[in-house]
């Protein structure tokens, strides 16, 4: 499989050894890394209409992002929340998370998304039409900015 496929699945679909290591990669960056100690495992990764979106490669996932649907809009019309963008320390730089980024835009061009972005990737987001809103906040001693993309 090439480096930058992208690989889109629901918690049915995916097989144990796919969900070990999209936990692994998150721990290993959020919690290992970052320092971060929020709830990670928060039972929205099972729910029936999140997508699990990621590029593997011979040491399994690379890179991953987790697309949520809430019922109830937190901002606008934005139902769809882009989060958990993570990266293997390895494979940082190549551009991984655009990659996938432009899968998920393309696959929900036509719906309004959400995200909360650590401060220092806003441009990459806004790259994609993401445009800031509210204040600058700390979530997990990381500051963060709230972005909202409207339907095409």
């Amino acid at each position: 499989m090439p480096n930058d496929s992208v690989i889109a699945k629901s918690w049915g679909e995916l097989t144990t050894t796919e969900l070990y290591s999209i936990m692994k990669l998150r721990t290993d960056v959020f919690f290992v890394e970052q320092k971060v100690d929020e709830e990670e495992l928060d039972n929205r990764d099972q729910e029936d209409a999140t997508g699990h979106y990621w590029i593997a490669d011979e040491h399994g996932v690379a890179a991953y992002i987790r697309v949520l649907y809430n019922e109830t809009a937190e901002y606008l019309d934005g139902h769809r929340v882009i989060g958990r963008v993570v990266v293997r320390e390895d494979r940082r730089g190549e551009g991984l998370a655009q990659i996938i980024m432009k899968r998920i835009i393309d696959d929900f061009s036509n719906e309004a998304m959400l995200l909360h972005a650590q401060d220092y990737i806003v441009p990459l987001y806004a790259k994609f039409g993401f445009e800031s809103f509210g204040d600058l906040y700390e979530e997990a001693t990381i500051m963060h900015q709230s972005m909202y993309r409207a339907a095409r």
